[in-house]
C-alpha cells in the first residue's frame, strides 16, 4: 500500500488545493476592486498637497469604491462618520502646513538687517584712548588693554597697524583721532 490513497488522504488533498489566479490578456480592463479595498497612507498631509487635492483624491477613490485609511489619524472613510472626521482632519492638516510654510518664509525676513555675533566692547572712545596711549613706549599693549577694560586681542583687532605703531613710536594717519 505504498502508492495507494486512502479515502481520508484523498479528501485532505482536495480541500487544500487552490486554483491559480486567472490571467487576463494585456489591454483588458482590470476587474473592479473588492468592496473592502482601502488605500492606506501614513498621514493625511503625506497624501495630498492641499485640502482641495486631498478631497479630490479621496473622492476619486470613493467613486471607484475604494476606502481611504490614514494610520496617524486612525481614520477610515468607508463610514459616514469617518468621512466627517476626514474632512475635519484634512482642514487641520492644511492649516498646520500653511503655518509651517509661513513661518519658514518669515524667518529670513525677520533676520534681515541684523548682524549676528557678540556685541563689540571696543567703542570709538576706547579706540581713541588706546591710540593716544600706544605711542608711549612705557605702556605695553597688555597694560593699555587692562586700563581700558578690554583684552589685548580687541586692541589688535580694532587697530590694524598696532605692531607698526609700536615700532615707530608714532600714530599713523589712519589711526589718528577723529
Amino acid at each position: 500500500m505504498t502508492g495507494a490513497l486512502t479515502p481520508r488522504h484523498d479528501d485532505h488533498r482536495r480541500t487544500n488545493f487552490r486554483q491559480p489566479p486567472a490571467r487576463r490578456k494585456a489591454g483588458t480592463p482590470s476587474p473592479p476592486p473588492p468592496p473592502c479595498a482601502c488605500r492606506l497612507v501614513p498621514a493625511l498631509d503625506r497624501y495630498g498637497r492641499s485640502l482641495e487635492d486631498l478631497v479630490n483624491m479621496v473622492g476619486e477613490l470613493r467613486r471607484r469604491e475604494i476606502g481611504f485609511c490614514s494610520l496617524h489619524e486612525r481614520l477610515d472613510t468607508t463610514t459616514p462618520g469617518g468621512r466627517l472626521v476626514f474632512h475635519v482632519f484634512a482642514a487641520l492638516a492644511e492649516s498646520i502646513r500653511e503655518l509651517i510654510v509661513s513661518g519658514t518664509r518669515e524667518g529670513p525676513d525677520a533676520a534681515r538687517g541684523r548682524v549676528g555675533g557678540r556685541p563689540t566692547v571696543a567703542t570709538p572712545e576706547i579706540i581713541r584712548a588706546a591710540r593716544d596711549l600706544l605711542p608711549n613706549p612705557e605702556n605695553s599693549v597688555t597694560s593699555i588693554a587692562k586700563l581700558l577694560g578690554v583684552s589685548p586681542g580687541t586692541l589688535y583687532n580694532h587697530i590694524p597697524d598696532l605692531q607698526e605703531l609700536r615700532a615707530s613710536g608714532r600714530v599713523p594717519n589712519q589711526l589718528s583721532a577723529d
